[in-house]
């Protein structure tokens, strides 16, 4: 249970962050998101991994490092902390739309959001997996400043493209409080989703049978 507390809190923080600096413009926001993923994943990372996100727990289960019967109530606790982090957004920021406010619209092209979103959870997942999970990186100190900036380069790259979700998480989060479209949200889910999968193949293609 501790465990899934931990994604609870690391991923409401980074969902929170990412619906009260959505405006702030690319720069300033992705270094809040970036920052805000790093210090959850240094302050929870010793009990849970610090995934807060469900294209990372599926990355890290494929490679071996994740219990089976963890990897749904991971996704669970990711879930829940995403809706509450839109909840109390939508209460302290008044933000436009609301809570649970599913019509949200995005004009982001599809086929550009797809590609983006796959690269960049590509590259989150590969992180992880090569500072935080491999042999070769082990007792390292610096796995959340990589990880928390990858979310931060890959923001500002691209962001604007496809929004910069990278997380089904915070897809579900931004849907929640109507700033992108149930069809944008399935974009997140499933390229993300694709992306973390197709970063622990890669690490375990380059990084052999550890």
């Amino acid at each position: 249970m501790k465990k899934y507390i931990v994604e609870f809190i690391g991923t409401f923080f980074l969902v929170f962050t990412v619906g009260m600096v959505v405006n702030q413009g690319p720069v300033l926001g992705a270094l809040a998101i970036g920052s805000a993923l790093m210090v959850m994943i240094y302050a929870g990372g010793h009990i849970s991994g610090g995934h807060f996100n469900p294209a990372v727990t599926l990355g890290v289960w494929l490679r071996g490092k994740c219990d089976t019967k963890d990897v749904v109530p991971y996704w669970i606790a990711q879930a829940a902390a995403a809706l509450v982090a839109a909840l109390v957004v939508a209460i302290v920021a008044q933000k436009q739309g609301g809570w649970l406010n599913f019509g949200g619209t995005s004009d982001y092209k599809v086929l550009p959001s797809i590609i983006v979103e796959f690269l960049a959870t590509f590259a989150l997942v590969w992180t992880v997996l090569n500072t935080a999970t491999a042999k070769g990186t082990a007792g390292n100190s610096n796995y959340g400043l990589a990880i928390g900036f990858t979310v931060f380069f890959c923001a500002v790259a691209v962001g604007g493209i496809s929004g910069g979700a990278f997380n089904p998480a915070v897809g579900l989060g931004v849907l929640a409080m109507g700033k992108v479209s149930i069809a944008q949200f399935f974009i997140y889910l499933v390229s993300d989703l694709a992306g973390g999968f197709v970063a622990a193949l890669a690490f375990k293609a380059t990084n052999g049978a550890e």
